[in-house]
């Protein structure tokens, strides 16, 4: 499991509900809100040119607001972007080890810098 599955694992404390998710987001243990949300980033993912208002509508009408469906694209163009840069600069994949720590450490404090705590000065 990489990085963000664990994450999610330990923050809702249930690794069955993300391997569902894995699987098959549509027969997973997801809420309809939740559902309609994967089914929109999938089309963020795959078919962007044809977002149109009726896309953002289906999430309008499970309780989604406008500020929530611009941070999910964001979130979903930026992961793109940051996995094809990876891809392309030939950095190098972190172990299973190294993602279970990053899960752990961000599930604990989140992904903002800012939540993080402060590193340690190495003793002189």
């Amino acid at each position: 499991m990489g990085s963000h599955p664990a994450v999610v694992a330990g923050t809702v404390g249930a690794i069955e509900l993300v391997d569902g998710v894995l699987a098959d987001p549509e027969t997973s243990a997801l809420s309809d809100a939740e559902k309609a949300l994967f089914r929109f980033v999938r089309k963020v993912n795959f078919d962007s040119v044809h977002i149109g208002p009726a896309d953002i509508e289906v999430l309008h009408q499970v309780g989604y607001t406008d500020e929530a469906v611009y941070y999910a694209l964001t979130v979903c163009a930026l992961f793109n972007f940051y996995n094809r840069w990876i891809d392309a600069s030939g950095v190098h994949a972190m172990s299973d080890e190294a993602h279970r720590a990053g899960a752990r450490r961000s599930a604990q404090h989140g992904y903002s810098r800012s939540s993080q705590p402060a590193p340690t000065t190495p003793p002189k």
